[in-house]
């Protein structure tokens, strides 16, 4: 039996994910990673992005909206104001997010918060990538 890593996705609200998990890969502040297990005890802050789990050949896709990872002992926590299944994610919603934020960001309007539209357009991108993955 091979070694498996368990991780726990948790947010403010709920434990979204707790299961064992072949791989973890995720987005940093300073880049993409992958976890395999017996990796050495690592901690990164989550930058807005995909996080995808291996799970026995098959893939399961998170949203992650910044937060901490950590990994010790094969044991891999990812805390979370925000995060969701991909498999739960509305995608016409998000696609319509994506827009706005397109739009807000495409006007030039000083009364456009730029930061705030950029961030918001971090995050449709983000529900859409993991909505999308097959």
């Amino acid at each position: 039996m091979s070694k498996k890593i368990n991780l726990k996705i948790i947010t403010h609200e709920k434990e979204l994910f707790n299961e064992s998990v072949d791989a973890v890969y995720s987005k940093s502040v300073e880049g993409e990673f992958g976890i395999l297990p017996d990796h050495q005890p690592f901690m990164a802050a989550l930058d807005i992005g995909v996080t995808k789990a291996d799970v026995d050949g098959k893939q399961e896709y998170f949203t992650t909206m910044g937060g901490i990872f950590q990994f010790k002992d094969n044991e891999a926590l990812i805390l979370t104001d925000l995060a969701e299944r991909g498999c739960d994610i509305d995608v016409t919603r998000a696609k319509s997010a994506k827009e706005r934020a397109e739009a807000r960001i495409g006007s030039h309007d000083v009364a456009v918060d730029n930061a705030r539209a950029q961030i918001a357009l971090a995050k449709a991108m983000a529900r859409l990538k993991a909505a999308l993955q097959k």
